[in-house]
């Protein structure tokens, strides 16, 4: 028989912190939950990609934004918003993210969380 497991973001399996946000991992069974908090003014490449050695992300995202707008823009000149209450999927292409605006960007993601910001 499984046992049910109970976690909750306040009490993460890991935190990933960077200038102007944070990505907190909880990992259930197999699969590793993520939720990015970013203050206004948060950018990827300045904020997360120097840690990583790389100028876009190129992890596959699968999401929901539970607050806050933010971006995902590619090297074609495609820029997408992202907006609280919007599922997304954003392919492992080299992207940047920043979030727009004056509100805090809070996300979870369900894919790419385990690779994300490391």
């Amino acid at each position: 028989m499984m046992d049910v497991i109970l976690k909750r973001f306040e009490s993460p399996d890991e935190i990933r912190n960077m200038a102007k946000g944070k990505f907190e991992i909880v990992r259930l069974g197999h699969l590793t939950i993520g939720r990015a908090t970013y203050e206004p003014g948060w950018k990827w490449s300045v904020d997360v990609g120097p840690g990583v050695g790389a100028t876009r992300c190129t992890v596959e995202h699968i999401g929901l934004v539970l607050s806050g707008t933010a971006t995902a823009a590619f090297d074609d000149g495609r820029v997408v918003e992202l907006k609280a209450g919007e599922l997304f999927h954003i392919p492992p292409t080299p992207h940047d993210s920043w979030v727009v605006g004056e509100e805090r960007y809070v996300s979870l993601h369900f894919l790419g969380a385990e690779h994300y910001a490391t």
